[in-house]
């Protein structure tokens, strides 16, 4: 009767761990389909209301790239889509551009001629190369597109990094191409009447050389007395050979002069990073992993960037580089959310998938 017990007690103890572990992480499927591309979340977007998620991404056809690129078929057309979550990322649905509102990038930008309420609760904005969307229905209908200026540039190569900062009043985090074109330097514009009128604030950090190199893809939060941290997707070479990296800007002074960062840098091999700024303060910084094993990792700091945590690995699965550009928000019960386009190993396709993990319990394990 007392062996019964121990092991009755054991296998208690053994459940208990597994269920603390699957609450601690677990990956979901947010697209999959055979012969299909699906990628980029970070080149689209996320928002969230609640237990209620959206997040962008493009949807082409697969076909493998003898020259060692992305396996996407470009001579068949990509379309934008829209997945939905209503359960705090646990389950989704696909919205395509057949449905009703999706943003279409073939019209030509019109002027905005009515400012917009950015304090409406349903809102969602988008930036998309030098065009600006907005939505009052939680991406169920898009306006747009509207023109964005390009301060001198050849145009601007904007992903959605902005930061709602008044009824008529947002900073926006974006990249412009260099003075002879091609990508990119990074900036900071600003309206201050609901997206009528868009100024130039600050460029961050030097613009890249003219032959080889970029800063592109900032993602940005608010610091306490005006302040501001932006983590930025750079490349260069160096000695011959091409490398990519991350690096952390802050400015001190909203948003108009940047400095470089000693920390974080980290050499990704091509991926963006995300920040969100979590319920207790801290921020949680993903990002994907193109060197091998592939995947995807994340980093939390306490002090707003000073110092950051170990890496958390999240995911160390992927069949090959190709995957990665996360978006990332946190849900009312404190876990994150993490969504990314993935390459499952033995298969020819890409996927959108999504990480559930929850901060405190990752850093403890």
């Amino acid at each position: 009767m007392k062996r019964i017990l121990v092991i009755s007690i054991f296998l208690s103890m053994f459940v208990a761990v597994l269920h603390s572990e699957e609450k601690a992480m677990h990956n979901i499927e947010v697209y999959s389909e055979s012969g299909r591309f699906a990628g980029w979340p970070a080149n689209n977007g996320i928002w969230s209301w609640g237990q209620e998620i959206v997040v962008g991404f493009s949807l082409g056809y697969y076909k493998e790239n003898p020259t060692g690129g992305h396996d996407i078929d470009r001579d068949r057309p990509s379309e934008r889509v829209v997945a939905r979550s209503v359960d705090g990322g646990e389950t989704w649905s696909i919205e395509t551009p057949g449905d009703a509102g999706q943003p279409n990038a073939a019209e030509a930008p019109a002027t905005l001629q009515q400012g917009i309420d950015f304090t409406e609760p349903d809102l969602a904005l988008r930036f998309n190369g030098s065009s600006l969307y907005y939505s009052f229905d939680r991406c169920k209908s898009w306006q747009g597109p509207y023109t964005l200026p390009t301060f001198g540039r050849p145009g601007l190569l904007s992903r959605t990094d902005y930061i709602i900062e008044g009824p008529a009043r947002v900073s926006a985090f974006v990249a412009a191409e260099k003075e002879g074109g091609g990508e990119g330097q990074t900036l900071c514009m600003r309206t201050t009447d609901g997206g009528q009128t868009w100024n130039l604030v600050g460029w961050i950090g030097p613009q890249p050389p003219a032959d080889y190199g970029y800063a592109i893809m900032p993602a940005t939060v608010a610091l306490e007395n005006d302040a501001y941290l932006s983590i930025v997707r750079r490349g260069g070479r160096f000695d011959g050979q091409k490398r990519w990296w991350l690096e952390g800007f802050i400015s001190p002074d909203d948003g108009h002069s940047w400095y470089k960062l000693d920390q974080p840098y980290i050499d990704t091999a091509g991926s963006p990073a995300t920040l969100t700024r979590l319920a207790d303060g801290s921020l949680a910084m993903t990002y994907g992993w193109r060197h091998a094993p592939y995947g995807i990792r994340a980093r939390i700091s306490r002090d707003d960037g000073q110092t950051w945590s170990r890496e958390i690995i999240l995911r160390s699965d992927g069949a090959s580089w190709d995957l990665g550009y996360p978006r990332t928000v946190q849900r009312p019960d404190g876990k994150c959310v993490t969504v990314y386009y993935f390459h499952p190993k033995g298969q020819d396709l890409r996927t959108i998938e999504a990480t559930i993990w929850d901060p405190q319990k990752m850093l403890q394990e």
